[in-house]
C-alpha cells in the first residue's frame, strides 16, 4: 500500500500528515511521535502531493475558516476503539462531551476509563476530535505527553474557552 506524508505548520507547531490510498492515518502532533511512528512502517517517503488535502484542510482549520473536515479517513483500531472514534467525530465543532457523556452514547456507561483509553490512542488528533471530551466537572482532563495544553489551545480555537 502506499504511503506518503507531509508536514503543516501551525499554532501548535509543525504537524505530521501520513496518508495512504484509503486516506488520511496519522496526525503526529511532535517531530518524536512521526519518527517512532515512521520508524513502525519501516520508513515513509514525503509526498506533498499525496497530502495536500489534507494539509489544506488543516490550515483552513487552524485559520478559522473550516469547522467540519471533509476527508476519507484510513482509521485502523479495534473494533471499540473505532466506535469511540466514531462517537467523537459526531461532537460539533465548539462543543464538547464527558468521557461519561461518550460512554453512554456507545452503549457502555461504566465505561469512562476506556474511552480515555481510546482516545490516548487516536491516531487522528483534530481531525477525531478527542480535544472536544472533557472531565464530568468540566476539567480539561486526558492529554497526556509532551503538549498538555493542546487541549486548552484546540478549545480556545473553537470558541469553547476564552482565548488567553
Amino acid at each position: 500500500m502506499k504511503i506518503g506524508y507531509d508536514t503543516v505548520a501551525t499554532p501548535l507547531g509543525e504537524l505530521y500528515v501520513a496518508v495512504d490510498e484509503t486516506g488520511v492515518r496519522k496526525v503526529a502532533m511532535t517531530a518524536e511521535e512521526w519518527e517512532a511512528y515512521a520508524a513502525e512502517l519501516g520508513g515513509v517517503p514525503r509526498d506533498a502531493e499525496m497530502c495536500s488535502e489534507a494539509v489544506r484542510q488543516l490550515k483552513e482549520y487552524f485559520q478559522g475558516a473550516r469547522r467540519e473536515f471533509d476527508l476519507p479517513l484510513s482509521v485502523h483500531g479495534t473494533p471499540f476503539r473505532k466506535q469511540v472514534w466514531a462517537a467523537l467525530c459526531e461532537i460539533p465543532y465548539g462543543e464538547v462531551r464527558s468521557y461519561g457523556q461518550i460512554a453512554e452514547r456507545i452503549g457502555k456507561p461504566k465505561g469512562p476509563r476506556a474511552i480515555g483509553q481510546a482516545n490516548r490512542n487516536n491516531p487522528l488528533p483534530i481531525l477525531i476530535p478527542c480535544h472536544r471530551v472533557i472531565g464530568k466537572n468540566g476539567d480539561l482532563v486526558g492529554y497526556a505527553g509532551p503538549r498538555t495544553d493542546l487541549k486548552s489551545v484546540l478549545l480556545e480555537l473553537e470558541g469553547v474557552l476564552p482565548a488567553k
